[in-house]
C-alpha cells in the first residue's frame, strides 16, 4: 500500500538525521539540530503486514522523536543500522512445517520446523491462532513469542490439516 499525496501537495520529507551506535552498542539518534538521542528504539508501526513504512524511533521513555514513512527514503548507510536494529528486536519465526502435536485440547505441545531451526512450544489456547488474512496466521505461544505463517497453502498436507483445526 503506498500512500499518494493530494494533487498540489508534495510528499513529506524527513528532516536530516543521522544514526550510529556507540561504544555500549546503544543507537543513538543525532537530528537535524545535531541533537544526539542516545538509546532510541526504532518501532514498526505495522511489522507483519508493511514491515518496510512508518517506522517510529522513540526515546527511552517510549515518545516518538522521529517517524519513518518509508525505509525506502533512507540513504543506505541509515538503512543499513535501521534494519540490523529492528532484526534484533524483533523475532518471530516462520513455520515452514508442523512435524508433532501433542494432545487435541489446550495446552498443546507443537513441534515446528521454523526458518532458524526446530522448535517447540506450548500453545496455551486456540484463540493464539489467529488468522491475519486470508491465508497468513500468526502463532502466540505461552511465552508470548510470536510465529508468522505467511501463507498457508504453502506448508505440506499434514501441516495444513494441524493448523485448519485451530482457524
Amino acid at each position: 500500500m503506498e500512500t499518494v499525496p493530494a494533487p498540489g501537495v508534495s510528499k513529506p520529507t524527513i528532516p536530516p538525521f543521522g544514526l550510529i551506535q556507540d561504544a555500549w552498542g546503544r543507537l543513538v539518534l543525532i537530528d537535524a539540530d545535531g541533537k544526539r538521542h542516545v538509546g532510541v528504539e526504532p518501532v514498526r508501526a505495522f511489522p507483519i503486514t508493511d514491515p518496510s513504512l512508518w517506522i517510529s524511533l522513540c526515546d527511552t521513555h517510549g515518545r516518538e522523536i522521529l517517524c519513518i514513512e518509508s525505509l525506502e527514503d533512507l540513504s543506505p548507510s541509515v538503512r543499513e543500522i535501521l534494519d540490523a536494529e529492528l532484526a534484533l528486536r524483533e523475532f518471530v519465526p516462520v513455520i515452514k512445517r508442523i512435524l508433532r502435536l501433542s494432545g487435541e485440547i489446550s495446552p498443546s505441545d507443537w513441534d515446528v520446523e521454523t526458518d532458524r531451526g526446530a522448535t517447540r512450544f506450548t500453545l496455551d489456547s486456540e484463540d493464539d491462532v489467529r488468522r491475519i488474512s486470508a491465508h497468513r496466521v500468526l502463532i502466540t505461544d505461552s511465552q508470548k513469542l510470536r510465529y508468522h505463517v505467511p501463507d498457508i497453502r504453502l506448508l505440506d498436507l499434514s501441516s495444513r490439516r494441524i493448523l485448519e483445526r485451530f482457524l
